[in-house]
């Protein structure tokens, strides 16, 4: 006997007057928000500002929604006791610059004008001396293309480095010689790069159009980390200010980190 196969479930066929209603749209829940518990002023003041953030934060949400007198003078009381807090961490500030000047940044970097002109001035000595005592030792060579106009604005202020400092200043055309674009990886003109003589050391200080101060102060900086004076972390550290405030290896856990690399590549230069 044939097994008997199983039969498709019945569809339900409705008529053309049948209706169902939809169903009733489910009920929104009105949003609540909750009035923010403000403690009194001196437990306030023991609060770290994460802490306080977040109540203040808490009470605006709070007081625009009610927007009611109370809720808004809650939110600007709270405001006026941040203003406050942040007052009193100034002045302990202040007191801890004249107790400690080594963490004021004014012991390096002076405000007052004449002050300012004459640590200017110093620090562009230092680095004309430094740039004239390398002049044989480098070159300042720029990137060009004939087509290029901010390489014709550029070219006088990188010739500023021969009357200058003498160095020896070249002007490369990339489109007479593309193939020194691929040799120094230069596709932006003008490129400006110093070259170490009898050496395969190089390094770019400025794409596009630069001042001579930036250039003059690029150049400087170049010169002393492919000389060895400076390390890559120093690159930020200005003339004249080696071992002072704005020196990153001066003092503190990038200097110890620092001399912990050093004492390593000693290691290892022993073991080899």
């Amino acid at each position: 006997m044939a097994e008997a196969s199983p039969t498709a479930p019945t569809k339900i066929r409705q008529g053309y007057w049948w209706y169902e209603a939809p169903p009733a749209p489910a009920e929104v829940e009105e949003e609540k928000i909750e009035k923010p518990v403000i403690p009194p002023m001196p437990e306030l003041a023991r609060w770290s500002p994460p802490r306080i953030r977040k109540l203040i934060e808490a009470q605006r949400d709070y007081a625009a929604t009610v927007l009611s007198v109370e809720a808004v003078s809650d939110f600007w009381r709270l405001q006026d006791f941040a203003r406050r807090k942040a007052r009193a961490f100034a002045g302990v500030t202040q007191i801890a610059m004249l107790t400690h000047p080594e963490l004021n940044s004014k012991s390096a970097n002076p405000m007052v004008g004449d002050a300012r002109a004459a640590l200017g001035a110093e620090k562009e000595a230092a680095r004309r001396t430094y740039l004239r005592a390398n002049a044989r030792a480098y070159a300042l060579v720029m990137f060009s293309r004939t087509s290029c106009g901010y390489c014709r604005v550029q070219w006088p202020i990188a010739q500023r480095f021969q009357e200058e400092y003498g160095w020896q200043v070249i002007r490369q055309d990339l489109d007479t010689h593309p193939e020194l674009g691929q040799r120094f990886g230069v596709d932006v003109t003008p490129t400006i790069m110093v070259i170490k003589r009898d050496s395969a050391q190089r390094m770019v200080i400025a794409s596009g159009v630069e001042a001579y101060p930036n250039l003059s102060a690029m150049a400087y900086q170049a010169v002393r980390l492919l000389n060895g004076d400076i390390r890559p972390e120093q690159f930020m550290t200005g003339a004249g200010e080696e071992g002072g405030f704005f020196d990153a290896l001066a003092n503190g856990p990038v200097s110890a980190s620092a001399a912990d690399d050093a004492s390593g590549a000693s290691e290892l230069r022993a073991d080899r």
